[in-house]
């Protein structure tokens, strides 16, 4: 499984000013500005231009969510997913209320990236957490005089302390143009939706834990298996999920995709090197999408574990202390490194990154 080399996080070139505005956590956004029917859904409550393409941003991350809570480490920590759905939304805000892109554009995602360096600031405390987010808007893409699409790079802080980084990117379709690219990447067949669509049943759901999951209503594999190093299992679609599929949709939307990822990246750590999901946590998540995520074929998807003579000499620290490895080797220096191919009708779609770190007790 040949992964991409490049690594979408590597360089800092968000926007770092000594000026940026007081933020308001006080409420959040109109749910329209972040693509949202549930107001439950929403996390980001404010956005504000520093000037140019540099914008600082406020999401309040909950203590407790049916999806984005239901986790089996112990002390509880935030979800990297969820800090990556916080700064999507940034995206599709920062779009509408600075760049004048209109609602009714369809927005489509090429890349998301997370990576959480100080996971003992993750930890869910007795109050929500503040989430601060300072964005620098690049490789903005203008086509007659309209901003079509740019990827968002961030710096997140938690309690004044930098916690990570992420990247989100965006391309903006009109409602002609995104019908016209979805009928042309289908050959002219009828675009289904999430609301109609009968999913065949890929095969039986594991146990929710193997993939480091509570609730059963949450695990999207199902198949899973492990042949020598590779684990592999065909996507669970879920379209009642008041979460990952929070409207109808005429695609898999690349949220989904990454849980999927990272929950299959999770059991194959297990299957290779016994490293328990309850005791596993995925610090570092990239996604690269180089197609829709069609309804109709199953989707597969192949994960491996990165024998430690493959992986990257990059050394990983937090500077709240030493971070176990679930590895075989003493010599361990970073996050163990799974890639994860999702692939339809034998292509893949999507390539994921995902590093994986043991938590202190």
């Amino acid at each position: 499984m040949q992964m991409p080399t490049q690594r979408l996080l590597d360089v800092d070139t968000s926007v770092d000013r000594a000026d940026d505005p007081s933020l308001d956590y006080a409420r959040t956004l109109d749910r329209a500005f972040v693509h949202r029917e549930s107001l439950a859904e929403v996390f980001v409550t404010d956005t504000q231009s520093l000037g140019g393409d540099a914008h600082a941003a406020a999401a309040q991350l909950p203590r407790s969510h049916a999806y984005f809570g239901d986790h089996l480490l112990s002390p509880r920590l935030h979800d990297p997913v969820l800090l990556l759905e916080a700064c999507r939304q940034v995206g599709l805000a920062i779009a509408h209320s600075h760049y004048g892109v209109p609602f009714d554009h369809k927005f489509v995602l090429t890349t998301l990236g997370v990576s959480i360096t100080r996971p003992d600031r993750m930890v869910v405390g007795p109050l929500p957490c503040a989430l601060k987010m300072l964005c620098s808007v690049e490789d903005k893409r203008v086509k007659e005089g309209r901003v079509v699409g740019y990827d968002c790079r961030f710096r997140l802080f938690v309690d004044g302390a930098e916690v990570g980084s992420a990247v989100v990117g965006l391309r903006f379709k009109s409602p002609e143009s995104y019908g016209k690219l979805r009928l042309s990447n289908r050959s002219g067949a009828p675009v289904p939706s999430t609301a109609t669509f009968e999913f065949a049943v890929a095969g039986e759901a594991p146990a929710p834990y193997l993939v480091g999951r509570g609730n059963s209503d949450n695990v999207v594999l199902a198949g899973l298996g492990t042949d020598v190093d590779v684990t592999s299992a065909s996507l669970r679609v879920l379209p009642q999920h008041p979460s990952m599929f929070d409207h109808a949709q005429d695609h898999l939307p690349g949220m989904v995709l990454a849980e999927a990822g990272r929950q299959l990246a999770l059991n194959a750590l297990l299957e290779t090197r016994g490293a328990s999901p309850a005791k596993t946590y995925p610090a570092e998540i990239i996604a690269s999408f180089s197609s829709f995520g069609e309804l109709e074929p199953r989707t597969d998807l192949l994960a491996r574990v990165v024998p430690a003579e493959e992986a990257g000499t990059d050394v990983y620290y937090t500077q709240g202390g030493t971070v176990e490895y679930p590895t075989t080797s003493d010599s361990a220096t970073g996050p163990i490194p799974v890639e994860v191919d999702v692939r339809q009708r034998d292509e893949s779609i999507c390539r994921l990154d995902i590093g994986l770190v043991r938590l202190p007790s």
